[in-house]
């Protein structure tokens, strides 16, 4: 439940829980290069506290990251700003955040972040959300009037003026329902429900210029291998095809490549390291190859680099904190450098020196011959 955003030149992978669901929320990250194949750590100096199930938008310049779930049972109704070029965090205001919550959605509008959804600390369902400006570090609420009920588990994409949000789970079961939000006049108009597809919960949405493609998910039959088309201009859903159409399956990842949706990951209900190809100009489907792919699994990232989908971490019977670039034209993988990433691991030994714990060995997979050195509040030298 780690998040993964591309800058335009290196994925920057951030937070999540470590290996094992051992209950450590982390607050460090990896900046990978595809070009070079090499990883770099995110700095921990004023770092947002560790956590999972945040989100995480890139605004041209800086990572964005807020809410999520931490220690204590706690959500959060703060994040930070990284900026990758001086490996630097600074906090996000709190005055005027909206609730704390995990679960959620969050969008780039190219000048404000707007977060919507997910559930509070006591796991209660919200309808809320807010407008957030990092260049002035300020908040603004989404307007309630017609906003979608409240949900979790649900997508959202953003158009170029709109925000749309579809399907997830609310106290009364899954939904079919969703909404547009125009952040200039602050109003919603509600989406059409007919022809849509069946109400779901972690389904995957992508936006492709022109519509929405939601594909996968849980529904009242599990997994379904079905998804919808949705144009928001005229307000219209149109069926995916289901012949040649992925395995079914809930929790993968889903890119947009500019002129295919290519799927990956997921539970059907194990792990998969299948994955599939859909055209939505021919509503035709073509598998990928596990050839060289990534090992199976689920809660993994995704993300689209220009011209590879770069997967990594996620967790099948363990967490792993490996991945693949996989290249669409050519249907091939490669795997990512193991050298310097961000490294899951338990019974482990720990040393405080004065200035710094020295962290060494343990156990993940197999015995680790590895370590770091921590500093709280201070750079490591």
């Amino acid at each position: 439940s780690h998040t993964a955003v591309w800058t335009g030149s290196v994925m920057i992978v951030w937070g999540g829980q470590d290996g094992d669901n051992t209950g450590v929320y982390l607050n460090a990250g990896g900046r990978y290069d595809p070009a070079t194949d090499t990883w770099t750590s995110t700095s921990r100096m004023n770092a947002p506290l560790g956590r999972r199930a945040h989100t995480a938008i890139w605004t041209g310049s800086r990572m964005v990251i807020w809410g999520g779930f931490g220690a204590e049972a706690a959500a959060f109704d703060s994040g930070g700003q990284y900026d990758p070029l001086t490996d630097s965090w600074i906090p996000t205001s709190t005055m005027g955040a909206p609730l704390a919550r995990s679960g959620h959605t969050a969008v780039w509008t190219g000048s404000r972040m707007i977060v919507w959804g997910g559930i509070d600390s006591l796991s209660k369902q919200l309808q809320t959300g807010g407008r957030y400006d990092p260049v002035s570090d300020t908040w603004t609420p989404t307007a309630t009037n017609k906003a979608p009920s409240p949900r979790r588990y649900h997508t959202a994409v953003w158009t170029g003026s709109r925000m749309i949000v579809w399907g997830g789970l609310t106290s009364v079961g899954l939904l079919k329902t969703g909404s547009r939000y125009d952040p200039v006049s602050d109003k919603w108009s509600e989406t059409s429900a007919s022809n849509a597809p069946t109400a779901r919960r972690e389904h995957t949405a992508v936006w492709t210029g022109s519509v929405m493609i939601v594909w996968g998910g849980t529904d009242a039959t599990a997994n379904p291998t079905t998804g919808g088309r949705y144009d928001p201009v005229a307000d219209k859903w149109q069926p995916t095809s289901t012949m040649n159409a992925p395995l079914r399956r809930s929790r993968h990842t889903a890119v947009w490549s500019g002129s295919r949706m290519i799927i990956w990951g997921g539970d059907t209900p194990a792990g998969v390291n299948t994955g599939g190809r859909y055209d939505p100009v021919a509503d035709s489907w073509s598998l990928t190859t596990t050839t060289n792919a990534p090992s199976a699994r689920t809660r993994h990232t995704a993300i689209w680099s220009g011209s590879r989908m770069i997967v990594w971490g996620g967790q099948d019977i363990f967490t792993v904190n490996s991945g693949g670039r996989y290249d669409p034209i050519s249907d091939s993988w490669t795997p990512t450098s193991t050298m310097n990433q961000p490294e899951p691991r338990k019974v482990h030994t720990a040393v405080w020196t004065g200035s710094l714990m020295i962290v060494w060995g343990g156990e993940f997979t197999a015995k680790l011959s590895s370590g770091g050195r921590y500093a709280s509040g201070a750079a490591c030298p």
